[in-house]
């Protein structure tokens, strides 16, 4: 279960959805819960990680002939990766820190509400 309870919680992704969203990832239009699931998921799927390599051969390297710029895909992939990763720690941080401030904002109402009461 995440710690963040239900301000983080991720539901598994099934590899037909994966399939699914790959367009998406490469295309960077993911919101973050998509993105950390799919994220998650690509981790320990290596089937769905062929997928996504393929994917995104296909899609960015027909971009690329097209436009007869020289690539290196594979590195691409890596730092869109790597992106997505700094993005989820990003966006998992924020959660976070609003977590910590509903509970210090809890606790300061009920010392205030003791205070007045006493």
């Amino acid at each position: 279960m995440d710690i963040l309870g239900r301000w983080g919680k991720t539901e598994s992704m099934e590899c037909k959805e994966f399939e699914r969203l790959i367009p998406g990832f490469i295309s960077k239009k993911l919101d973050y819960p998509t993105l950390k699931r799919f994220y998650e998921h690509v981790q320990h799927c290596g089937n769905c990680r062929e997928e996504l390599d393929i994917q995104f051969l296909v899609q960015e390297g027909m971009q690329r002939l097209e436009e007869g710029n020289a690539f290196d895909l594979q590195a691409e992939l890596g730092q869109r990766m790597e992106e997505a990763g700094k993005n989820i720690r990003f966006h998992s941080m924020f959660l976070y820190l609003g977590i910590v401030m509903e509970i210090v904002a809890v606790g300061l109402l009920a010392g205030i509400v003791i205070w007045i009461l006493l």
